[in-house]
């Protein structure tokens, strides 16, 4: 904290305005310690609070104006693709699509407090074709409570602030070693669980050009759909003869999927082991021939297959 407290004095808002916009971009420098530095200089008559409020706000509004853009217009790939770079991407797409069925627009007042949310939520906006001026309310009062609250304690914890920054300093850079420590240590077991998970699903997938033999051929599986509704309204369209079964329908709507047919399953996620997952699931339940179709609906695109608007997804499998 001491360091962040110098370097603010030396360099002010510029330094402000750069953190922020770095934050919101999506690289990994947290604005938050600097927020509260911002706060705690404006109680020592260094800052001027609103001013630094504002910049704050402007600039965190201005960067999610961009991604509420690309979003609008790249759909739901861009999500893909910043999800991907997570350390958690194949819940990273679910978890945001949730959220925003949970609260649509809400979301963006909250959404700076929630890692991977944060620069998920406006290229979500944009995807889903909410309206910019809703959009710019709620993402601006979003920008508002993030940073105002993070400044209101650094002023309000001044004193503290300046007692941690002494111990810190104490401590020198043997706290600097527990912090990397630490945070490689997170990085490793993150890395270790994907890499198990990955093991555990290691389940054969159908690949787009075997699954399109067999639907032009006649031998007729039984395509399942697993995207959550918020995916289906951005990205409208589906595989011939698929139906629709979100996973977190997979409970209730057990009873639909056949024993005596073969059983693909896909999604748009970053990549296909969310319907591994699945699979999985069902092949310990004792549904044995069941695969996850490799690249999921991307895939298949990609090969410029056909496919067909989503209102014609069946609902129910054994209608077909």
């Amino acid at each position: 904290m001491e360091d962040t407290l110098r370097f603010l004095v030396q360099h002010r808002y510029s330094v402000l305005l750069a953190v922020v916009f770095t934050e919101q971009v999506g690289l990994p420098l947290p604005a938050a310690p600097f927020l509260l530095a911002a706060g705690a200089l404006a109680r020592a008559g260094t800052m001027d609070l609103p001013i630094s409020l504002a910049l704050v706000a402007v600039t965190a509004l201005i960067v999610d104006l961009l991604w509420y853009e690309i979003g609008r217009r790249r759909g739901s790939r861009i999500l893909r693709w910043l999800c991907r770079i997570s350390l958690e991407p194949d819940s990273c797409v679910r978890r945001t699509e949730q959220v925003f069925a949970r609260h649509g627009l809400r979301s963006l007042l909250f959404a700076k407090f929630v890692p991977g949310l944060s620069m998920a939520a406006p290229p979500m906006s944009g995807m889903l074709h909410f309206g910019l001026g809703r959009f710019l309310l709620f993402d601006a009062l979003g920008a508002v409570i993030w940073g105002g609250l993070f400044i209101a304690l650094g002023y309000a914890l001044s004193d503290q602030l300046e007692l941690v920054a002494e111990s810190l300093e104490r401590l020198g850079g043997l706290l600097g070693v527990i912090a990397a420590a630490g945070f490689g240590a997170i990085l490793c077991w993150k890395y270790l669980k994907r890499r198990r998970m990955v093991r555990a699903l290691h389940i054969a997938r159908i690949t787009p050009e075997e699954l399109k033999q067999k639907i032009d051929s006649g031998e007729s599986p039984v395509v399942f759909d697993l995207r959550h509704p918020i995916d289906l309204r951005a990205n409208p369209v589906t595989i011939p003869t698929a139906s629709h079964l979100p996973m977190e329908e997979l409970d209730r709507r057990y009873a639909e999927i056949p024993r005596d047919r073969e059983v693909i399953l896909f999604c748009s996620c970053p990549n296909e082991a969310s319907s591994a997952s699945i699979a999985f699931q069902l092949r310990r339940k004792g549904i044995d021939n069941v695969r996850p179709l490799a690249g999921g609906l991307d895939a298949w695109r990609g090969r410029e297959f056909p496919v067909v608007p989503a209102s014609q997804l069946i609902t129910d499998s054994r209608s077909g």
